[in-house]
């Protein structure tokens, strides 16, 4: 067994790698950018190297110095992570020809899987099924078109080096070829150095299932079950669980068997992946594809290990090790029900405009009890432009499906952050969404369920009453406590018990009254609730009991009302006396300026295309720029027709969130 390991990545999955290393009494070894000086992941090392600025290019990207950081520490394994150089057969090589283990395949699988264009002949030729399309490649817009007529629309445009959602168009007509051939043979080049793209035939009403395997040294390969990974934005995954509610038995054994046939083409050992598309439109399940093989340990990884009871980590040091599997393809188990949702620093309340930013409060939910968080910040972290924009992943697992949502639910309603943008209310939403608990998923299920943008959950009826009775029971909190404070002339002026709270225009009479033992009474509209909490004034979250079920919010005061933030959306909810309410709901609100006439840049980023100059006439939808944030492409459009007045920044700029582009008259 190995003695030292250094982990070449940063954030969450460098601490995860971390935790199993130190259990299993391994030294580790951290790398770093500049960005990363002060993160926990270099901080929970017991050795840290740093390897340049903040740009990946000058840094997590630079195999030589991280072979370096090795040498120089003693370090006998690498393990790569996911993202930066996990895929890269040349470092893979580089390891191997230092006397090095990399804790992953060897070269020639990751060489043979990472060309999606080759890795899909090679499928093809070990009997796996495969998805119609153009394997060859491509040279221009115009033969990208013929093409794509020939197979039929909708198509697929994909990058042949990409992954993890980057690189990839889905054009359903001959003018959305011409529009996203070239963005995404760019997106290629800049990602991965390479800008070969591929055709294939987009299979609707698709579903994105994944087989994990796993392999040693001598020739035995596995398969783990599989994950449901239907739920992305821009084919970035935001949802995954294991099992999926689609998957029948016979459908697992034939998929599975199919991934391993394929990891034992190439020789692969360790952990991997193999992503298939399948068709929701085929109820027998036979109508499953290949799309690519992942040859590494995935960002969903948890989930698998929640249902197997597996440490996919400690598995993958142990093969690098040459240790032989302990376990037969029998004796894989599925217990219960896992799923995870990444946490995301975007704001789903502006189109999922990526956020950067400082953590001002970061206060994720308690592990345990079927919860799980694997994260790489602090309270006080800094999140940059220049890596992904996930800041955890919330992993709960279950008996069933329907109580690792539930966990879900709850866990999102404890989840504390701010200082910047995040996606919290979005995931419960989803987590609410009836389609999703039918298991109705599709990789188009976010654009289908939220075809003009996200704006909060609504309540239910239920819910509603929970709120007004905590935002009754907060304000009483608080009225009672400033009543109390020290420098008041006389006593304390009594509290009055009853008031009217409204919520969205419609109010509740309410009465608080203490109960003892940290239980309170509040009627709302007459119907006595029952309050258990150990919540006091002060606190942000809210959590205890109502009627004997969990309920948890964050808290926060606002002149004359509570804001509650629970079941993926921020509820005010109005508090205080029947005449108070009544003003304040006559009271005029701001109208927001018109800001249509300005091309405004919604994050920071770089300006990577600027389309017109001045005096040029658009139609409103035109593009008129691409700004590049967190290693995604972004097309800004014009939002009405008009003429170009005058540009504010050049193609190559850096520009601030909210910057000005261009403007339009």
């Amino acid at each position: 067994m190995f003695r030292k390991i250094l982990i070449a990545n940063r954030g969450e999955i460098a601490c995860r790698v971390m935790r199993t290393a130190k259990r299993m009494g391994l030294q580790t070894v951290a790398v770093y950018s500049d960005a990363d000086a002060g993160a926990p992941h270099v901080r929970q090392a017991d050795e840290a190297v740093r390897l340049g600025p903040a740009p990946a290019a000058e840094s997590y990207l630079r195999a030589d110095l991280i072979i370096e950081a090795a040498k120089a520490t003693g370090a006998d394994c690498i393990h790569p992570g996911y993202g930066f150089l996990s895929e890269r057969e040349s470092f893979a090589r580089a390891c191997e020809e230092a006397g090095i283990a990399f804790v992953g395949p060897p070269p020639g699988a990751i060489a043979a899987m990472g060309d999606k264009i080759q890795s899909k002949k090679l499928a093809k030729a070990a009997g796996v099924n495969v998805v119609p399309g153009f394997l060859g490649e491509i040279a221009s817009t115009d033969e990208a078109v013929g093409i794509a007529a020939e197979i039929g629309f909708p198509v697929m445009m994909k990058a042949s080096a990409g992954g993890g959602g980057k690189g990839m168009r889905l054009a359903w007509n001959e003018n959305d070829v011409h529009e996203g051939f070239e963005a995404v043979k760019r997106e290629g080049l800049s990602s991965f150095g390479d800008d070969r793209v591929f055709i294939e035939k987009f299979i609707e009403s698709p579903r994105h299932i994944e087989i994990q395997v796993l392999g040693d040294q001598h020739g035995t390969v596995l398969y783990l079950g599989e994950r449901e990974c239907s739920i992305q934005r821009r084919h970035q995954k935001v949802v995954e669980e294991a099992p999926s509610p689609f998957v029948t038995p016979a459908m697992r054994r034939a998929m599975g068997e199919q991934a391993v046939a394929l990891a034992k083409a190439v020789g692969y050992h360790s952990a991997g992946t193999v992503e298939l598309i399948v068709s929701g439109a085929d109820p027998t399940g036979e109508s499953f594809y290949f799309l690519e093989m992942n040859t590494r340990l995935q960002v969903e990884h948890p989930v698998t290990e929640m249902v197997t009871g597996l440490d996919l980590v400690e598995e993958m040091i142990r093969v690098a090790a040459g240790e032989r599997l302990q376990l037969a393809q029998d004796d894989v188990r599925l217990d219960g029900w896992s799923i995870e949702t990444r946490v995301y620093a975007e704001d789903p309340y502006r189109g999922f405009l990526p956020s950067t930013g400082r953590l001002v409060r970061y206060r994720p939910p308690a592990a345990g009890a079927g919860v799980r968080v694997d994260d790489g910040v602090t309270e006080g972290s800094e999140v940059s432009m220049f890596y992904d924009p996930m800041i955890a992943k919330l992993v709960t697992h279950g008996t069933t499906r329907e109580a690792a949502i539930d966990r879900q639910i709850e866990a999102l309603d404890r989840f504390e952050l701010a200082g910047v943008g995040n996606n919290i209310d979005f995931l419960s939403a989803l987590m609410q969404h009836e389609r999703f608990r039918a298991g109705n998923l599709t990789t188009g299920f976010i654009a289908e369920e939220y075809p003009d943008g996200f704006a909060g959950a609504p309540a239910s009826p239920a819910l509603r009453e929970r709120l007004l009775a905590v935002a009754a029971l907060a304000d009483f909190c608080w009225r009672s406590r400033s009543a109390q404070l020290s420098g008041q002339l006389g006593a304390p002026l009594p509290v009055r018990p009853d008031g009217i709270a409204s919520l969205a225009g419609e109010p509740g009479e309410t009465r608080v009254a203490p109960a003892g033992d940290g239980h309170w009474r509040v009627a709302i509209d007459g119907r006595d609730l029952d309050v258990a909490t150990g919540w006091r004034p002060g606190e942000r979250l809210f959590q205890g009991q109502i009627d004997g079920a969990p309920f948890a919010a964050l808290v926060r005061r606002m002149p004359g009302a509570v804001a509650l933030t629970a079941r993926g959306a921020t509820h005010r909810v109005t508090v205080g006396s029947p005449r108070l309410a009544d003003l304040r709901r006559h009271m005029i609100e701001k109208v927001p300026p018109d800001l249509s006439q300005f091309l405004i840049c919604p994050m920071p980023g770089v300006l990577t295309q600027l389309h017109v100059a001045p005096g040029d006439r658009v139609e409103a939808g035109q593009p008129l720029a691409v700004v590049e944030a967190m290693k995604m492409e972004n097309v800004l459009r014009a939002q009405k027709a008009g003429s170009i007045a005058s540009l504010q920044a050049a193609k190559g700029d850096s520009l601030a969130a909210d910057q000005v582009i261009l403007t339009l008259e």
